[in-house]
């Protein structure tokens, strides 16, 4: 049953919400850290962390898979390295999110999203 997983709205259109958790996807897999909003950060968490476990199966669909969601072909051989180097063996949690305070402009809540291990 459904009940309660309402989604997270992020401010946007469903159209312009699912490209940008793509392309902070594929920013954070190619550069390994992001600094966005608590709530994306959150949202991207979700995201990333099923990518991440889907890719330790390297074959050809899950290579398509990731080729589908992930907008560069570099993030999605970045994607495979992670996982063959850092997490092949931990079963989850390969993201954390830091708290960065508040932005100037706007003082919305920021977090800086990482990479547990380095």
């Amino acid at each position: 049953m459904r009940h309660g997983r309402k989604l997270k709205k992020l401010g946007v259109y469903s159209g312009l919400r699912s490209m940008m958790l793509r392309n902070l996807s594929t920013s954070l897999i190619e550069k390994g850290r992001i600094e966005t909003t608590v709530t994306r950060a959150k949202s991207v968490k979700r995201v990333v962390e099923k990518l991440i476990t889907t890719a330790k199966v390297d074959d050809l669909t899950t290579r398509r898979k990731l080729h589908a969601y992930l907008l560069t072909p570099e993030a999605v051989d970045e994607a495979f390295k992670l996982t063959k180097d850092r997490y092949i063996t931990r079963p989850g949690g390969y993201l954390r999110i830091i708290k960065a305070g508040y932005r100037k402009g706007d003082a919305a809540n920021m977090a800086v999203l990482e990479f547990v291990e380095k």
